[in-house]
């Protein structure tokens, strides 16, 4: 079976967005930027939830309108051609080489075609996919800021989750990546 590989950027105290919805601060560095892209190569596929897919469909479209940052320019391309998987219940239809399925059990027959998935951020989704032993690998990537509230990594529920760090790495001297299987 094909694996899912949750894709999270997180403040020191935890939050993937501040408490405005606020995500201007991670760190993006050559060498995380050059990580992440490779990891979006490997993959077959970007999976998003609704709320997630909403803001990176209103920018990597046209990334190179919105920014000259060398991650952005390097990644849009990655972004438009690669394939797209967004579940939601109110989503009909997607641009841009982009599936919309209606639940987890479809995510589940993805993987079990063959289908190597990349979840990008997204924490409702990731919560229901780990509460149906889906995601296989945690990939979190703690930035040097406190938010001091906002959206948590990992809802509560989640409910406890035994992990195995199989990689701890830190990039550009600023952001640290956790790896994590399940147990």
């Amino acid at each position: 079976m094909a694996e899912l590989t949750y894709f999270v950027h997180q403040s020191l105290d935890g939050y993937i967005e501040g408490p405005n919805g606020e995500f201007d601060w991670p760190v993006m560095g050559p060498e995380l930027s050059e990580d992440s892209r490779a990891l979006g190569e490997r993959a077959d596929a970007f999976l998003y939830g609704r709320v997630v897919w909403d803001m990176m469909s209103g920018f990597w479209p046209e990334a190179e309108k919105h920014s000259d940052d060398p991650h952005d320019l390097a990644f849009a391309p990655v972004w438009r051609e690669k394939p797209k998987v967004v579940v939601s219940r109110t989503l009909d239809k997607a641009d841009w080489n982009t599936r919309v399925v209606d639940g987890v059990d479809k995510v589940a027959e993805l993987k079990a075609a063959g289908e190597e998935l990349v979840l990008f951020g997204g924490s409702a989704l990731a919560a229901d996919l780990t509460r149906h032993g889906l995601v296989d690998e945690y990939r979190v990537f703690v930035h040097p800021v406190v938010l001091g509230g906002g959206r948590p990594a990992f809802p509560s529920s989640v409910g406890r989750l035994g992990l195995e760090l199989v990689e701890s790495r830190v990039f550009d001297s600023q952001a640290t990546m956790l790896r994590y299987r399940r147990a």
